[in-house]
């Protein structure tokens, strides 16, 4: 008989009571260093005080009203996303895959307001993740996520990662843009070079295009700025938020330049949930914290101290892992033994870890992670491979 809750997740026989910081604790009573941050989105950790107090005080007053009024919580964080980035606006909605799908509907209709209704297909990546909706499972193209869906949504086009002749030459009459992570998460904590991200931008200006950053999983912080677009000198058009945005309770953004903002006037699209007062009062409390003098210094200095050590790691248990990948406290281990066994063992040492392609293992640690909690991490992750490689010296 199948069980109440649907049987698409694979999930470990693990449940949380509470947390605290970067711990969890099961109903054992058993805790855990959480270096999945739920899936990169617990950015300031478990019962962060101005989080759960701004969450708390605003569902006192009102949760939900809808977009037929003004909610004066996401206008004030609406202006403060538009001061601290390139965007002129902001659409506020509930997940990345939603947030996906606004920008790839405000590139085809911004490219038909412009006298281009021809132009509705984006240029994708190879090894890209941009949601489960059937549109953007589609943008992904990863055939393990298409299996069993019926014919893919058209209007996507799917290009070797960092490779810029690939892309132009992909570009057709019918182009409307390009969307891109400047780190493939999912896809393995696969990093854009900073030259291909400049022809990207180049090759958008050329040809009339519009170039799409999703950083769903980069954004908010991860890799040590605000945004990961903010590392290699280029503007997008538009970059769709969530995961981290609002410290765990659900949320997410479209961010805009004008050009490609303009497009969505009323009617053309919407959300019943997005950008209501309780999402918005988390969204707030997140940057209040983030955006204040000296986080990312020192988030920046403790990534640079778990990167050495796990640098360290990579060298000393060469039969299980054989490089680090990433960039700030968005990491990856490639692993020499399958992923799914690492991250098995590591929740059997205490550490919750995320797999991703290309038989990486994710490390996503709160930004709000400290130095010692990163030795704790390394030495759990030293336990792990040392009891896999026992492990596979026995079975020999």
């Amino acid at each position: 008989m199948i069980s109440a809750l649907m049987p698409n997740f694979s999930r470990a026989d693990i449940a949380f009571d509470h947390g605290q910081g970067a711990w969890l604790f099961d109903t054992d009573g058993r805790r855990y260093l959480d270096f999945g941050a739920g899936i990169a989105t617990s950015a300031l950790g478990h019962a962060h005080p101005h989080l759960v107090r701004a969450i708390t005080e605003q569902a006192g007053k009102v949760i939900h009203v809808s977009n037929l009024y003004r909610v004066p919580q996401a206008e004030a964080l609406a202006a403060r996303f538009v001061a601290a980035s390139f965007a002129d606006s902001v659409f506020f909605c509930n997940s990345g895959a939603e947030a996906n799908e606004g920008l790839v509907k405000a590139m085809r209709k911004a490219q038909s307001d412009s006298g281009h209704p021809e132009r509705t297909r984006i240029i994708c990546f190879e090894g890209a993740f941009h949601g489960r909706t059937l549109a953007m499972i589609s943008a992904t193209g990863n055939p393990k996520y298409l299996a069993g869906f019926g014919k893919p949504v058209d209007g996507f086009d799917h290009v070797p990662f960092n490779n810029l002749d690939a892309v132009r030459a992909a570009i057709t009459a019918e182009t409307a843009g390009i969307l891109v992570e400047p780190i493939q998460g999912e896809g393995g904590i696969r990093a854009a070079d900073s030259a291909f991200l400049r022809g990207l931008r180049t090759t958008c200006d050329e040809f009339g295009l519009f170039l799409g950053f999703d950083e769903v999983q980069t954004g908010m912080g991860r890799t040590g700025k605000l945004f990961a677009y903010q590392w290699d000198d280029v503007e997008p058009d538009a970059i769709s938020l969530a995961k981290g945005i609002g410290g765990g309770f659900p949320m997410a953004a479209l961010l805009a330049k004008e050009r490609v903002a303009r497009a969505l006037v009323p009617g053309s699209h919407g959300t019943t949930f997005g950008g209501g007062p309780l999402a918005c009062a988390a969204g707030n409390a997140l940057l209040d914290v983030i955006l204040a003098d000296g986080f990312f210094d020192q988030m920046n200095e403790v990534a640079t101290y778990l990167r050495a050590g796990l640098e360290a790691l990579v060298a000393r248990q060469v039969g299980v892992f054989t490089e680090l990948r990433g960039k700030g406290l968005l990491l990856g281990l490639k692993c020499a033994v399958p992923n799914g066994e690492v991250q098995a063992k590591a929740i059997n040492q205490g550490l919750l870890t995320v797999a991703a392609g290309e038989n990486v293992l994710r490390l996503l640690p709160p930004l709000i992670i400290t130095r010692d909690e990163c030795d704790t991490a390394i030495a759990l992750l030293d336990e792990t491979a040392s009891a896999l490689t026992k492990a596979m010296e026995a079975a020999k």
